[in-house]
């Protein structure tokens, strides 16, 4: 479960010594992060620490994390020439650390947990880079869009062709599964959700879909026909959807992922375990369908919740 670290009292311990981006940004301790809520509770996967801001690391935008005034980038997207700033062939070098993480992470699980890498999809990339973080209403990115469609359309081309090199080396050093995160997709329209977002994690499955399996979980999106589109093999479901219903109206071949109301995990075990039991009925045995939350795990998610969850999945049985 993405964010699963956040509640564990070994990873607040980490916090007291190392910024969010030492974490990130040192091998041995995004290994350390991505390790320990798998010794703790048994997930069947791993999914790398890091942060989906990272590729704009990469590309020459960096970023930091301000204690009550949220993510601060270095610069704003703002012009043609901001975007001509940002080198797509720095990617793989500029996040080598990623790469590094994932081997240390992947010898520890010596096979016996799948391994998941991830990136930030473009759509909501641009959204931090034409903005910042902490903001109450993005909006830029969509103005640009309608104001100015070519330059949209080459911020796009690099942040799409900057994820495909990202996840390639991800999967390169051990990732046996990549997720595209389109966190801001529901901010979007849906007649203009397929233009703005879906094209681009389109282009970003097929660069990838011959290495390893992709995921794209785009959060408050209704337009499934434009996430079939994509051609992801999972498509991600978050908590405000019925799972069956969604699942039942997708191609067979399509797996659905999700989707537990995160806040679920900071009520009772008896109460995570029944919603999980509903969940996993309402599944109904449909092939491919991977339980998790409907997004990440809150930072005042009980450990005994969790473990709860988790017992439930494994030991389930229609």
């Amino acid at each position: 479960m993405r964010q699963a670290g956040r509640a564990l009292p070994e990873y607040r311990a980490l916090k007291e010594n190392h910024t969010v981006l030492e974490l990130v940004q040192t091998p041995e301790l995004a290994a350390e992060v991505t390790l320990q809520p798998i010794r703790r509770f048994g997930f069947d996967a791993a999914i790398i620490f890091s942060d989906i801001l990272a590729l704009t690391e990469g590309l020459g935008q960096p970023y930091e994390f301000q204690d009550g005034s949220g993510i601060k980038m270095a610069f704003l997207i703002e012009s043609a020439k901001d975007v001509e700033r940002l080198k797509v062939e720095a990617v793989t070098e500029r996040l080598r650390y990623v790469a590094e993480a994932l081997k240390l992470v992947k010898a520890q699980l010596k096979g016996q947990t799948a391994l998941i890498g991830f990136a930030g999809s473009p759509w909501t990339l641009a959204n931090f880079m034409l903005e910042g973080g902490g903001i109450e209403h993005y909006s830029k990115a969509e103005k640009l869009l309608a104001a100015e469609p070519k330059l949209f359309g080459r911020l796009m081309e690099k942040l799409t062709a900057g994820v495909i090199e990202f996840l390639k080396m991800q999967i390169a050093a051990g990732a046996e599964v990549v997720q595209v995160f389109d966190s801001l997709g529901g901010l979007l329209p849906t007649q203009n959700f397929g233009e703005a977002s879906g094209r681009w994690m389109k282009e970003i499955v097929a660069g990838v879909k011959e290495l390893a399996p992709v995921i794209v979980f785009s959060k408050g999106t209704e337009d499934w026909d434009a996430l079939v589109q994509t051609g992801a093999n999972v498509l991600g479901l978050d908590w405000k959807v019925s799972l069956g219903k969604i699942a039942a109206s997708l191609p067979k071949q399509v797996g659905v992922q999700g989707n537990l109301e995160p806040e679920v995990l900071t009520t009772t075990p008896e109460n995570v375990a029944g919603e999980t039991r509903r969940i996993l009925r309402e599944a109904n045995g449909r092939p491919g369908h991977i339980f998790n939350l409907g997004h990440g795990v809150p930072p005042t998610a009980k450990l005994e919740n969790i473990a709860a969850l988790v017992s439930t999945v494994q030991g389930f049985a229609l």
